[in-house]
């Protein structure tokens, strides 16, 4: 590895251009050429949330960054993966896990965000251990609203972040709401917070909006120049008890079944573990699984801590743990400290000579961290995430390459992304480092409309269309 010193020389004095990037960038698509493989079968809405809106049981929480169970379905026909044990490392909402959960396998998934992991642990509650009073306890809340007649309360956790989040009648529902809660068994007050965390954004004054939360004006916060309206703010009993309803009208026994799927229930168990895929897949044992399904965050900057704040907080995450909780996520944000990658596992040599010696990747650090000195970045930690992305990415999959049996395969779906004019291809990046940790590509299945780059890129550097790419790696 290049000591620090001597790559600041090199950066310094004789930086890529952008030219050279592209240079190296159309050979390793030459080396790949045979890979490559566009998908009309694989739309936008597919590999999104979008087609699981109407979808009985995942339309509960919308969770914006995940793929789809259509998409699950559709990897685990094509690969005909009918048995065994999945992994997803990236667990997020459980899409993949409850997708193969309902073909039979078994899987496993590995979810840091403290609202992933109760998204999946509230659906299992309903799925598996909801007894026939709890439905009836249920069903008595869309009636009875006993929130609206409590005198217990429970204070909303707040962040700074999500100070003057709602209404005051809307806080003082929820804390009501929250209190009410209290008098319910362990496994009804699991569903109606799963309930609440469901509908916090609708009822709130902010919408997700990529890197951050937006504000509406009427909470008196403001971001940006121009005064944004998210339109109509719903109450918290609207809100909730439409909720509830919806839950009831999928998964209760004699519930009619609305939308245009039957609703599901998991065949195969399913096991959540708590932590970053950078503390946990070490611990997992060789050769264990037959399939890894996943979609990593993106090299894009969104800062899912900021993006789910509403529900951290309703989860008792506070400003220690919404701070540690950003660093030990799998660098995407520009807030991201580099991580001692060795010191967490000393086995990661491997992976980070392989992110070493990838001439492109190399390439493009270099250029961005010269456009960093010369101040041509928006900010100035923008080369740190790139480089802190790719490092950690090669770790995990080294760590995928040792849980996964051979000849397993390996599917991800992930964004390119571009900075300072320069297009980064994830796609053959990553997969250039998988070939040299114990993978075979396989496939690189495109979609046929590729996702255009941000705004700003486009006023500096003109409209460059970035691929968006299922990635098909197969176990040596």
């Amino acid at each position: 590895m290049v000591e620090l010193a001597q790559a600041t020389e090199v950066i310094l004095t004789r930086p890529p251009t952008l030219e050279v990037i592209e240079s190296l960038d159309s050979r390793l698509a030459l080396q790949l050429r045979r890979a490559f493989s566009t998908q009309p079968a694989l739309t936008r809405q597919l590999v999104s949330f979008q087609a699981n809106k109407a979808r009985p049981a995942y339309r509960w929480y919308k969770f914006k960054e995940a793929f789809s169970a259509a998409l699950v379905e559709y990897l685990l026909d094509r690969y005909r993966i009918r048995s065994g044990r999945i992994l997803d490392p990236f667990a997020g909402s459980g899409t993949a896990l409850f997708g193969a959960a309902a073909r039979g396998l078994d899987a496993d998934g590995i979810e840091v965000l403290p609202i992933g992991r109760r998204v999946i642990e509230g659906r299992l509650a309903l799925e598996h251990d909801f007894s026939a009073d709890d439905w009836a306890a249920l069903t008595r809340w869309t009636e009875e609203r006993p929130w609206q007649s409590s005198d217990a309360r429970v204070a909303l956790p707040r962040l700074r972040i999500t100070e003057r989040a709602y209404p005051a009648r809307t806080q003082d529902d929820i804390e009501r709401y929250l209190g009410a809660a209290q008098n319910e068994s362990q496994q009804v007050q699991t569903v109606l917070e799963f309930a609440l965390l469901c509908v916090l954004e609708s009822i709130s004054y902010t919408r997700k909006d990529g890197q951050y939360l937006r504000w509406d004006h009427r909470s008196g916060r403001r971001h940006g120049k121009v005064a944004f309206e998210k339109g109509p703010i719903v109450g918290l009993s609207e809100a909730i008890i439409e909720k509830l309803t919806e839950i009831i009208s999928d998964l209760a026994p004699d519930g009619p079944q609305l939308g245009l799927f039957p609703a599901e229930r998991s065949l195969g168990n399913i096991r959540v573990l708590d932590g970053s895929c950078l503390e946990v897949m070490p611990l997992l044992p060789e050769r264990l699984y037959d399939a890894v399904i996943t979609s990593p965050p993106y090299c894009n900057r969104y800062d899912y801590t900021r993006t789910y704040a509403l529900e951290l907080a309703l989860l008792g995450v506070d400003e220690g743990k919404m701070s540690s909780l950003r660093q030990r996520m799998l660098t995407c944000t520009v807030e991201n400290r580099a991580k001692d990658l060795l010191a967490i596992n000393r086995e990661w040599a491997q992976a980070i000579a392989a992110a070493d010696q990838q001439e492109l990747l190399q390439a493009i650090l270099s250029y961005l961290e010269y456009q960093r000195t010369q101040g041509r970045l928006n900010n100035s930690g923008i080369p740190r995430m790139v480089r802190g992305y790719f490092y950690e990415m090669a770790c995990v999959i080294a760590e995928c390459a040792r849980v996964l049996k051979p000849d397993a395969p390996l599917l991800m779906v992930n964004d390119n992304v571009r900075y300072a004019g320069a297009s980064i291809s994830v796609d053959m990046i990553l997969s250039a480092i998988a070939e040299r940790l114990g993978f075979r590509v396989e496939s690189i299945l495109v979609l046929p409309n590729g996702k255009g780059n941000s705004s700003q890129q486009m006023g500096a550097h003109g409209r460059s269309p970035l691929r968006k790419c299922v990635y098909v790696w197969r176990r040596v």
